[in-house]
């Protein structure tokens, strides 16, 4: 093998290298900014209930960073529409949910509207992250 072949394919092993380092590190989840706090908020047992077409409801994820289905994931979000975005749940309506987006506490108290995150993290004792 010539000096250059060597040259090439060592370039070419390095850039391999490269670029498989790069998929890799953009492929790791970084957790969004509020993860965290809307993890502790569920297991505080906070109760975010919603419906997917709810502007506030929307207006309350961008918030938290995360989309619906990840605070569904977490176990903080119920969506209370059915798929028709004419009628209700079955939790829901158990729940007595009539505003979105409603917060519920493990104390049975309740808000509605939008809720400044500071606000729930002050009524849950749970931490916002730093700015």
């Amino acid at each position: 093998m010539s000096n250059t072949t060597k040259i090439i394919t060592t370039l070419a092993i390095v850039v391999i290298v490269i670029v498989g380092m790069k998929l890799v590190i953009t492929s790791v989840k970084t957790p969004a900014k509020y993860e965290v706090f809307a993890q502790c908020l569920k297991d505080k047992g906070v109760k975010f209930y919603g419906a997917f077409w709810c502007p506030h409801c929307q207006a309350q994820e961008k918030d938290f960073g995360m989309s619906r289905q990840s605070l569904q994931t977490t176990g903080l979000y119920t969506e209370c529409s059915n798929s028709d975005g004419q009628s209700q749940t079955q939790i829901c309506i158990d729940n007595k949910i009539t505003s979105y987006p409603t917060w519920k506490f493990p104390d049975g108290t309740e808000l509605t509207g939008e809720t400044p995150l500071a606000t729930l993290a002050e009524k849950s004792s749970c931490p916002l992250p730093a700015k």
